[in-house]
């Protein structure tokens, strides 16, 4: 049984929709406020209806999938090459319907509302973190006008702050004074705020199960181990460990004609908060064991410099935590992989 297929473009308040008409082949272009979008599809039989993975996607995919219809995401860059003419809304939505079409064609698995809740706490405190960094580099550079010389280093800056304010207070405007007080009293609370959103998500983690199965790789702690979880959700929408790498943009990028491939640096494609998450925990992992003296390491950084290493390190993660969650199991640090004759 042949099903309509829906290219919805998205927007604030006016939506775009293109579809065809499987008896007649007539091509029907509507516009839809947002609050006649689901009445629309209400009344409609249940069919593919085809979105790009932008803002507010995941709440239209779970309120189209709660009538009936099979939601399809697609990132944004594969719809692109398809817009015929002008970037139009209507453009777009045909170019959406035509993308929904192509037989490998890879589609964004939509989030729950609990793993979207989960990612806004990441969102949130990563934020929060950056604009706390800002602010002591901030006071620091501010102070070393006027002669204070602050350590490297948030913790040990900030401990030093009162004493320097204290030596320069004769030389420094009691407006300053004020003012830089004012910064780090803003300082306490956002470490508080940070503190906060860190409790939550340990809470959360409690009651997830393969969070803690995760969390007993090397190098992945509770914030990779529950930013993972909640962005990928069904670990057995990647086909293999290095899809899942290259999702994360662990992978080298690649180059070549006439049979010839070169490979450059990580494509850096994908997820960089997971990205960044899971390279700081393998820069961890190497230095300890460089310590150790692991032979797989030892051979790697006699032919890599460090950091290719330490991508190295975080690409065998992301396969060791596909591993984990498509077979449901626990990790074992002693596992060996059996080669099968061909």
């Amino acid at each position: 049984m042949q099903v309509t297929t829906y290219g919805l473009d998205l927007a604030k308040r006016v939506m775009q929709l293109h579809w065809v008409n499987l008896e007649t082949g007539e091509i029907h272009r509507k516009q839809l406020k947002r609050r006649a979008l689901l009445e629309f599809f209400a009344n409609r039989q249940p069919g593919i209806v085809a979105m790009e993975a932008c803002g507010s996607a995941h709440y239209w995919g779970r309120e189209l999938r709660k009538l009936g219809h099979e939601v399809r995401l697609i990132a944004a860059q594969f719809v692109r090459p398809f817009v015929k003419t002008n970037k139009t809304d209507a453009a777009d939505a045909a170019a959406i319907w035509e993308t929904v079409q192509r037989p490998d064609m890879r589609f964004v698995a939509v989030k729950s509302e609990e793993q979207q809740s989960i990612l806004s706490l990441h969102r949130i405190r990563e934020q929060l973190i950056k604009i706390r960094t800002m602010q002591v580099n901030q006071i620091r550079g501010l102070l070393y006008e006027f002669g204070a010389d602050l350590p490297q280093g948030r913790q040990k800056g900030l401990k030093e702050v009162p004493d320097a304010l204290a030596d320069l207070e004769e030389s420094l405007s009691p407006l300053l004074l004020d003012t830089v007080r004012q910064q780090l009293k803003r300082l306490e609370e956002m470490d508080k705020d940070i503190a906060d959103i860190e409790k939550r998500l340990t809470l959360w983690k409690k009651n997830q199960e393969v969070v803690t199965r995760l969390m007993a790789i090397p190098g992945v702690g509770f914030l990779t181990a529950t930013a993972i979880i909640a962005t990928v959700g069904d670990m057995k929408s990647f086909r293999s460990g290095r899809e899942f790498a290259a999702f994360l943009g662990l992978v080298p990028r690649q180059s070549g004609t006439g049979g010839k491939v070169r490979l450059l640096g990580i494509s850096k494609r994908g997820d960089s908060y997971l990205r960044k998450l899971l390279t700081h925990g393998a820069r961890a992992v190497v230095s300890r064991q460089i310590k150790n003296r692991n032979p797989w390491m030892d051979k790697l950084l006699c032919r890599r410099p460090h950091n290719v290493v330490v991508v190295a390190q975080a690409n065998k993660m992301a396969r060791t935590i596909w591993a984990l969650l498509v077979r449901d199991s626990t990790y074992d640090a002693n596992h060996a992989t059996i080669k099968t004759a061909a």
